[in-house]
C-alpha cells in the first residue's frame, strides 16, 4: 500500500492511516514521507507495516550518520532531522498528557516547553551495552538487531563518546576469542567511558560458576586499556534475574564521572544517565525549578548514586535520600563521604515503606520507567513542601501520575520541560515542576 506518514510515535515506528482510515504503524519511515509499504501484521484496530520504498522523501528526512542505523536498534530516528526529533518528542509528551491524564489540550500546549537540546546529536553516550549470541558453536557480540532478532556486529558506535569509539570492536573481538576458546557465555556486556576522567570500565554480566578471571582480565586489559574490568554475576529465572555478586577482575572495580562540580564513583550495577551533559541539564532544571535555600529540608526519592542528592546537600540544610537498589545506596554513601557531605540521611529501601518522617520544603522524585506507586503519591500529597520536581523517563507513566496528583488536590503541574537526553531515538526525559495549590 501507499501511505502518507503523519507523525512519529513514542517508539521505533511512524503513524499513517490506510484508505479505510485504519491506523498503520510503519517502520523505516519518518514523518512527512510518502512510502510504499508491506503489511507485516493486521490486527482488528491497527496494522503494522514496513516501508519498502520512499516514494517522496520528507523535508525532515536526513542521511543517517551511522552506517548501522537500518540494522541496529540503537538509533531508530537517525533519518529524522534534529529539529523534527525535538518537535516530535515534545508532541509525544503533549499527547500523553491529553490522552492519558485527560488534561485540557489548550492548557497542555501552554504548559509544555519546547524540548531542550541537552547534548550533541552524536558522541553523547558514556555507556553502551553489547548483546551476546552463540550460534553454530561460534560466539558473536554486537548490538541488538533492529528486527529484534539476532546480533549486529559493529566496529564502532557513533553515539558513544568519540575518544572511546574503538571500544566496541576491541571488546567484541576479545570476548569472542575468549568465548570460543573457553566456551564462555554472557548475558550482556556493558562499556562505560568518561571523556572527563578518562575512566573506562567493562562489565561482564554472567551466570555464577567457574570463570577464567585472570585470562579474561589480561585479554580485555591489553585490548582496551580499561581502568576497571568487573564481572556481575546473576541468577534466577530470565524475567527475575537478581545480582548474586560483583567481582573485580582488574583495576579499580568501579567507574568515575565528573558531574558538574562533583566526582561520582559508580559500580557496574548502579544506574547513571547515559548522557553526562544531559544529566547536568536535568540537574540545572530541577535546581532552578525548586530554588532551594540553605534553610530548606529536601527529600530525594529514587535517588540512585546521588545525581540530585549531592547538589541538594550543597544548597540545603538537610536531605532525606531514599533508594531501593543496594549497589546504588552503597555508591551514594561513598560519594557523600568523598564529597565531605554529612547532612544527608541515605536510606536503602522502597520509597513507600521508607518514606522519610521529616516534612520537606522541596522534593525530587526520579522513579524508574514504571513511575510512582499510588501509595507514594498519597504520601507526597500529604507533605507540606512548597514544590516537587518530578523527573520522568516515560511520558505515559508520567501522565498517569500527574492525573493522580491533580486528583489528590495538593499539588498541580506548573511547568513541563521535555529534555532530549537520547538523540537519534524516541526516548525523552521530562522535568515537571509541581507547586502547592493555594
Amino acid at each position: 500500500m501507499r501511505l502518507n506518514i503523519e507523525r512519529m510515535t513514542y517508539g521505533n515506528e511512524a503513524v499513517a492511516h490506510d484508505e479505510d482510515g485504519k491506523v498503520v504503524f510503519v517502520s523505516g519511515a519518518v514523518a512527512g514521507d510518502v512510502v510504499e509499504a508491506d503489511v507485516t501484521k493486521a490486527a482488528k484496530g491497527f496494522s503494522k507495516a514496513i516501508a519498502t520504498d520512499i516514494v517522496e522523501a520528507s523535508p525532515d528526512r536526513v542521511e543517517a550518520q551511522c552506517p548501522y542505523s537500518t540494522l541496529c536498534g540503537g538509533c531508530p530516528w537517525a533519518n529524522l532531522s534534529r529539529r523534527a526529533q525535538l518537535d516530535a518528542k515534545r508532541s509525544n509528551v503533549v499527547d500523553s498528557l491529553v490522552r492519558i491524564a485527560h488534561m485540557d489540550a489548550d492548557d497542555v500546549e501552554g504548559l509544555v516547553s519546547p524540548c531542550v537540546e541537552a547534548s550533541s546529536p552524536y558522541g553523547y553516550r558514556n555507556k553502551i551495552e553489547l548483546a551476546f549470541q552463540a550460534a553454530g558453536g561460534r560466539a558473536r557480540l554486537g548490538m541488538h538487531a533492529a528486527s529484534g532478532n539476532g546480533v549486529v556486529k559493529v566496529d564502532t558506535c557513533p553515539l558513544l563518546e568519540p575518544f572511546a569509539k574503538g571500544l566496541p570492536k576491541a571488546v567484541a573481538g576479545s570476548l569472542s576469542y575468549l568465548s570460543n576458546s573457553h566456551r564462555l557465555s554472557f548475558e550482556r556486556v556493558g562499556i562505560r567511558a568518561s571523556a572527563r576522567t578518562r575512566d573506562v570500565e567493562v562489565a561482564l554480566w554472567t551466570d555464577t560458576g567457574a570463570f577464567p578471571r585472570a585470562q579474561v582480565a589480561k585479554v580485555l586489559g591489553d585490548a582496551t586499556k580499561a581502568t576497571s574490568v568487573v564481572r556481575v554475576m546473576t541468577k534466577g529465572p530470565a524475567k527475575a534475574r537478581r545480582i548474586a555478586g560483583v567481582e573485580r577482575l582488574s583495576g579499580a572495580g568501579s567507574w568515575t564521572e565528573r558531574l558538574g562540580d562533583e566526582t561520582m564513583r559508580l559500580s557496574a550495577p548502579s544506574f547513571f544517565q547515559v548522557s553526562t551533559r544531559g544529566a547536568e541539564e536535568l540537574q540545572r532544571l530541577v535546581l532552578e525549578a525548586l530554588d532551594p535555600t540553605e534553610d530548606d529540608v529536601a527529600m530525594d526519592l529514587y535517588c540512585g548514586a546521588g545525581t540530585f542528592t549531592l547538589p541538594l546537600a550543597r544548597r540545603c540544610s538537610f536531605v532525606d535520600a531514599v533508594e531501593s537498589y543496594g549497589p546504588a545506596v552503597r555508591d551514594l554513601r561513598r560519594n557523600l563521604e568523598t564529597s565531605g557531605l554529612d547532612n544527608v540521611d541515605a536510606v536503602g529501601g522502597d520509597a513507600g515503606r521508607e518514606f522519610p518522617d521529616d516534612d520537606a520544603d522541596v522534593i525530587v522524585v526520579d522513579p524508574p520507567r514504571a513511575g510512582l506507586d499510588q501509595t507514594v503519591i498519597e504520601q507526597l500529597s500529604a507533605q507540606s513542601a512548597r514544590a516537587i520536581a518530578y523527573v520522568s523517563c516515560d511520558p505515559a507513566t508520567l501522565a498517569r501520575d500527574l492525573a493522580r496528583f491533580i486528583e489528590a488536590g495538593t499539588f498541580h503541574p506548573t511547568s513541563v520541560t521535555p529534555v532530549d537526553l537520547f538523540p537519534q531515538t524516541f526516548h525523552v526525559e521530562t522535568v515537571v515542576l509541581m507547586s502547592r495549590i493555594g
